[in-house]
């Protein structure tokens, strides 16, 4: 069975910084894009950030330049480090990994950013 872990969520101050984790098991990432989602109650899944097999990232405007992601496949995992926290950044992160025949998601890390 396919497995995404996210981890590193939390309670943090605004400006702080998490660094998330999402460790698969189950598939091999190396040759698999892979990309983090946030939803916040209320609100519409969105795409924060993703990452090519080749290491191209892209990022959504309102985490450019505060978010990076990036992968180790030796570690079969993908990383989100987020830095200079705003509280609109409060929402679940999910972590997704695009298979050859259907997307695999993770079950989600909580962020709350207080001010």
């Amino acid at each position: 069975q396919v497995q995404l872990v996210e981890s590193g969520g939390g309670l943090v101050q605004a400006g702080g910084s998490l660094r998330l984790s999402c460790v698969a098991s189950g598939i091999i990432i190396s040759s698999n894009a892979m990309a983090w989602y946030r939803q916040a109650p209320g609100k519409q899944r969105e795409l924060v950030a993703h990452i090519s097999s080749h290491g191209i990232t892209n990022y959504a405007d309102s985490v450019k330049g505060r978010f990076t992601i990036s992968r180790d496949n030796a570690k079969n995992a993908v990383y989100l480090q987020m830095n200079s926290l705003k509280p609109e950044d409060t929402a679940s992160y999910y972590c997704l990994s695009r298979g050859v025949a259907m997307d695999y998601w993770g079950k989600g890390t909580l962020v709350t950013v207080s001010s």
